[in-house]
């Protein structure tokens, strides 16, 4: 009992610390429980952990041109006392996501769809508004208030656990803070586009494009048994049609912009270059084809499976979901192949293990029922090929297919090599009699090039590039 009471107490003083502040952007009382000094830490030690998860994007000038953007647009905040932070991650992820203490990140992900400064702006101004009105800290404060409630009630309720502070702001930071917030961060974007005499009205043409990429990028995962890239911002209806944006952009009206920036062709000489999509450090697949470059290998999986390249392991699945093919490595294998196998698939079991060459690599093969497994030998690693089905009618069906992308595991070649070199984005002047149609036919895109082409564009879903106009494709 008596260590409850010291509990409580110590919960009571950390309720009783916190207090009130002034909110920089309405100029109300906020609930909060972080000092600016505190929030400016923790920025500070949430931003290493960010680049232990991301990379930092190795182009110095785009480093140079976002940062720019991003401390001219800072300026003109209801914050200008802090020191801002703009970095690009190596991450094809499309995001953009700000830290309390004034730490924004941006995704080569998400700059790829952008086509103007204006709009990269919009999504700058868009977190430096999450950061200006103390969303973050908001919501963190708000978590541990809950927190200290929970362990005040666990006293007595001892199976309910305080929250996670790091999670819980983790969480908002990627998947957003919820639609008022996120409203109120576009219309401070907006407001503060104006002030830097941008278009404010950018603010709606990028969301406009995000919304696009997500619903092509949705239907594009669903084949190739992926999670979608979407940006954390946007909401479920069209942004054209919301009029609650439209609402909250327009606020910025009264701020009059004459001559409003928007910087096309800067902007797209910035990104020409820029890496698209996969970065190739966990390999690449094309047309269902995976090509590593580090490990030197490749192999083919069946056309109509669904591809899913995760941190791993590598998954296949097929069309109707009942059969599943997966490849993994162990860097330090022991014995032979076909003792490999044998261990895998259990001493005694009933299984099939038969020692082959693969395209001149040392491997066997476990073949047990619903299920096989291929084992091969290259470079002092292991390479573990699994193929399972959810019933003996359906490994028989699958089978041929399995088969084949085990045999068609091999030893990268040098054309293979070239191949697997990542997506770059490459900025062309489109000439006359030009098409989506006629460009996507020399893309590496595959089925949906021309889709793509016009959305990086701007110009989905049925806009033609104009003779002369810069346009960006990807090689």
């Amino acid at each position: 009992m008596r260590s409850s009471i010291k509990i409580l107490l110590a919960c009571m003083a950390l309720l009783a610390m916190a207090g009130c502040a002034q909110n920089p952007v309405s100029g109300q009382q906020d609930f909060v429980m972080m000092s600016e000094a505190q929030e400016i830490r923790f920025g500070r030690d949430a931003d290493a952990d960010v680049r232990k998860q991301y990379k930092v994007y190795e182009s110095a000038a785009l480093q140079d041109y976002v940062n720019s953007v991003g401390q001219k647009i800072a300026q003109h905040s209801h914050r200008t006392n802090l020191q801002y932070h703009f970095t690009v991650l190596d991450s094809p992820e499309v995001n953009a996501f700000a830290l309390p203490g004034g730490y924004v990140y941006i995704t080569r992900g998400i700059l790829a769809y952008l086509n103007s400064e204006a709009e990269l702006a919009a999504v700058l101004g868009h977190e430096i508004g999450h950061v200006t009105a103390r969303h973050g800290v908001r919501q963190a404060s708000a978590s541990q208030a809950t927190g200290i409630g929970m362990a005040i009630a666990s006293i007595f309720v001892p199976q309910i656990n305080s929250s996670n502070l790091g999670q819980t702001l983790a969480s908002a930071l990627l998947s957003g803070y919820g639609r008022d917030h996120e409203l109120e961060a576009d219309r401070l974007g907006a407001e503060y586009l104006a002030r830097t005499e941008y278009d404010p009205h950018a603010m709606i043409e990028v969301i406009s494009t995000l919304k696009n990429q997500e619903l092509l990028d949705a239907e594009i995962a669903k084949q190739e048994g992926r999670e979608p890239r979407r940006y954390h911002g946007l909401f479920a209806t069209h942004p054209d049609n919301d009029t609650r944006l439209q609402q909250v952009v327009g606020e910025s009206s009264h701020l009059a912009v004459a001559n409003p920036k928007v910087e096309y062709t800067k902007f797209l000489q910035q990104i020409d270059g820029l890496t698209f999509n996969e970065s190739g450090d966990q390999g690449v697949v094309r047309n269902n084809k995976f090509m590593h470059v580090e490990l030197g290998i490749a192999l083919s999986f069946p056309e109509d499976w669904r591809v899913q390249n995760l941190p791993d392991k590598l998954i296949a699945v097929s069309q109707q979901g009942d059969a599943i093919i997966q490849l993994q490595m162990d860097k330090q294998p022991s014995g032979t192949p076909a003792s490999y196998a044998r261990r895998m698939a259990g001493f005694g079991s009933d299984s099939r293990i038969e020692a082959l060459d693969i395209n001149g690599l040392p491997a066997a093969i476990a073949t047990m029922p619903a299920a096989m497994a291929g084992m091969i030998y290259f470079d002092q690693r292991a390479f573990i090929i699994q193929c399972k089905a959810k019933s003996h009618e359906a490994f028989n069906a699958y089978r041929h297919n399995m088969l084949d992308t085990l045999h068609s595991f091999h030893e990268l070649s040098e054309t293979e090599r070239r191949q697997a070199r990542p997506l770059i984005i490459r900025l062309i002047t489109a000439r006359a009699g030009d098409t989506y149609a006629n460009l996507a036919q020399h893309s590496p895109l595959g089925k949906a090039a021309e889709n793509y082409l016009r959305l990086i564009n701007g110009s989905y879903p049925q806009g033609e590039p104009a003779p002369g106009q810069y346009i960006k494709i990807v090689e």
